[in-house]
């Protein structure tokens, strides 16, 4: 009788062990399955933040200018691009602009320093190679308060024309035919390349350098 009994008890034994190890073992792989869930989370939030940094750091190379501290955010084109009064171009010395297409950038110049920065869009790049024709260009007499091209379907507000009179200008962005504004083009400003070949500008910025832009001033626009 005694050995039965220790033979059942052993047996129990036996059978209280095994679900012990059972559910250690059961324990241990939830919490293996938790870690490697964690793991992978802080992965991806590293791989997209590293993502983040790369993309603007390409962007960031496009420029030949650093951005102002007091620029805009991309995509703003109701206000002027700079908290700070924009400069009288009839005074400024060794005027001449210039044009990033790929840093959705255009600089006001003094000679080698740029005394004025805008946010701006360029055209649509094609086989890397953009709508706006890059070069040295002046700016030219054409000039205006509102254009609509029914071709494109699409207009723009203040512009001012520096290659082939009239066909290539610095404008507002986009207007509609009612002579809105595309917000979803505007959105683009300063972000990326979006017209047919113009540089877009936000509305005080194109109303401000249509207006005082001095004709035959030099532009220079470049992918870069």
């Amino acid at each position: 009788m005694r050995l039965k009994l220790a033979a059942v008890l052993n047996s129990n034994k036996d059978v209280a062990i095994k679900a012990t190890v059972h559910q250690d073992v059961k324990q241990a792989n939830f919490l293996v399955r938790i870690w490697n869930r964690l793991f992978n989370q802080q992965q991806n939030s590293h791989e997209k933040a590293n993502s983040s940094v790369t993309t603007a750091q390409k962007v960031k190379k496009f420029r030949p200018y650093q951005d102002p501290k007091d620029l805009v955010k991309a995509g703003t084109w109701n206000k002027k691009s700079e908290n700070k009064e924009q400069p009288d171009l009839t005074k400024v010395k060794d005027l001449w602009i210039r044009v990033s297409l790929k840093g959705n950038r255009t600089y006001i110049m003094s000679g080698k320093k740029p005394i004025y920065t805008m946010l701006s869009t360029g055209g649509v790049y094609h086989k890397n190679k953009s709508d706006t024709p890059t070069g040295t260009y002046h700016i030219q007499h054409e000039r205006g308060a509102a254009f609509y091209n029914h071709k494109l379907n699409e207009g723009a507000k203040y512009y001012v024309s520096w290659k082939d009179h009239g066909v290539y200008l610095f404008h507002s962005v986009p207007t509609k035919s009612d002579g809105s504004i595309n917000k979803e083009e505007a959105k683009k400003l300063g972000k990326s390349p979006g017209s047919h070949g113009c540089i877009r500008l936000s509305i005080p910025d194109s109303k401000w350098l249509a207006a005082t832009v001095p004709a035959g001033t030099k532009v220079v626009i470049k992918n870069l």
